[in-house]
């Protein structure tokens, strides 16, 4: 266990104060561009962006942008952070350099839990789609198989991991670039059997803003957490044979193509359809590809769905078995979740060896990821959706500890290691605290929505004992010391 840093003695970032990663460095440029890119495009662009559609209408493109522009703020923030500190925990380890242990114990044990339960609900989902294709092969055969594949996976190497995401990267960026042409053909009438929409769609049924600005802000609070899986490109960028600039490249190449993707994919919807006829939990790309006459566009869209994911389990169980040997790594978790294949175990500072998977992370976020989906299988609608509500804010509660972690890191690296200053923030600290005001905005518009008080308030009780913990563990530290 290291010694907790104090308000007393803060320690330099100026040499060596990200140490040396004792896991493996088998992640490469490409792997970390694609993660990047596809890590945020999951089930909730797919699927669940028809909700947004339905509550803002046209304007969703509005909401989009907005919660897109959040979005690339924490993601500039967390990318100037981790080129200048890289570290498999990411910001977890840049709250506690930031505002000491207790930080980086709660948003370390918050981002794991939120990851080990939105595991299970990948993991369900994805089931489900194989049940429907196979159905001699029951949901929790098809969950056990997942689970198996993808531990597997993990446990063996981390290339393995990449190249998963790679592939499973590529399949959905390959989705959404055909989507976008096809539509825009259809569009302009390019295509046999269409003519020109014209602007018909935008400007009728109440025009651009059909329920005006509180239904472009009801569509931010519907399709921000979309824009959840980010963060897990910065984990993973320690564990590449150049952290520093590799995590500057994946951010500055993902963030705005994935804000082309997802603006573009919902002009081209609510351009080619009626908004009115966008259902809640019915794939809004469905729609639009039986309209221009693509055959089978169900089962294509199935096939999309169920390796977006695929991938966001994959993504995830590397995420939480990444966050969790970081706080092992720092004392704030099991000291037997330090070993790594090949049979040495990282300690602060040192290794004993290198290039190794931490297995018995893996294996323990694996664990609780499976009891979550035997939860969910069980008790939908009581115990798992308990679970579900705690972790529902939690995205926002990260990314304000990042941003608040990069206002106060940014003025000593400045002071202590300008040269790590390879990303910076945009116009800091004022864009910074522009961030805050409207993650701030996004929780209050959480509170008074009565579908989303719930999470909140649940995320909130979750958080508030996360950090009464840390505070505990503070308190038993100091009178041990004195």
């Amino acid at each position: 266990m290291h010694d907790a840093p104090t308000q007393a003695a803060e320690p330099s970032l100026a040499a060596g104060s990200e140490g040396k990663e004792p896991l493996s460095a088998g992640l490469k440029q490409r792997h970390l561009t694609m993660l990047g890119l596809g890590g945020v495009i999951g089930a909730g662009l797919f699927v669940g962006s028809g909700a947004g559609i339905a509550v803002a209408g046209p304007g969703i493109v509005l909401s989009y942008l907005i919660a897109g522009a959040l979005a690339m703020l924490v993601m500039r923030m967390l990318g100037e952070m981790s080129a200048a500190m890289p570290a498999s925990g990411a910001f977890s380890v840049h709250a506690e350099r930031a505002l000491g242990r207790w930080a980086g114990f709660s948003v370390g044990w918050l981002y794991w839990f939120l990851l080990v339960v939105v595991l299970a609900v990948e993991a369900t989902g994805a089931a489900q789609i194989a049940n429907g294709w196979v159905p001699a092969v029951p949901q929790w055969g098809w969950v056990l198989i997942f689970m198996i594949v993808f531990t597997l996976a993990n446990l063996a190497s981390v290339k393995n991991f990449g190249e998963f995401e790679f592939w499973f990267a590529t399949l959905k960026v390959t989705a959404i670039v055909l989507f976008l042409v096809l539509s825009l053909l259809a569009v302009f009438g390019v295509l046999p059997d269409t003519e020109p929409v014209g602007l018909a769609n935008l400007t009728g049924q109440g025009g651009l803003l059909p329920h005006g600005w509180g239904g472009v802000i009801s569509g931010v609070l519907a399709v921000v957490f979309a824009f959840g899986g980010l963060e897990v490109v910065t984990i993973a960028a320690a564990e590449s044979d150049d952290p520093a600039r590799a995590v500057g490249r994946a951010v500055r190449s993902a963030v705005w193509r994935i804000l082309f993707f997802y603006v573009g994919s919902m002009l081209v919807i609510v351009t080619l359809l009626p908004w009115s006829s966008m259902e809640p939990g019915k794939s809004p790309y469905v729609a639009v590809l039986d309209s221009i006459g693509v055959p089978g566009a169900g089962q294509i869209m199935n096939v999309v769905v169920f390796v977006a994911l695929l991938s966001a389990l994959n993504a995830n169980l590397y995420g939480s078995s990444r966050m969790i040997f970081s706080l092992a790594e720092r004392g704030e978790a099991p000291r037997a979740l330090l070993k790594v294949s090949g049979g040495g175990s990282s300690r602060s500072g040192e290794a004993e060896s290198r290039g190794g998977v931490p297995r018995r992370a893996v294996l323990a976020s694996v664990a609780f990821g499976f009891v979550s989906v035997l939860l969910n299988l069980k008790w939908p609608d009581s115990v798992f959706l308990y679970m579900l509500n705690a972790v529902g804010a939690v995205l926002l509660f990260v990314w304000g500890l990042i941003a608040v972690s990069q206002l106060r890191l940014r003025p000593r690296l400045e002071r202590e290691a300008p040269g790590k200053l390879t990303l910076r923030m945009w116009a800091f600290p004022y864009l910074t605290w522009a961030a805050l005001l409207a993650m701030g905005g996004v929780l209050v518009l959480m509170l008074t929505d009565e579908a989303a008080r719930p999470q909140l308030l649940w995320s909130a009780g979750a958080t508030g004992l996360v950090l009464l913990v840390a505070g505990a563990r503070e308190l038993r530290e100091r009178r041990a010391r004195r």
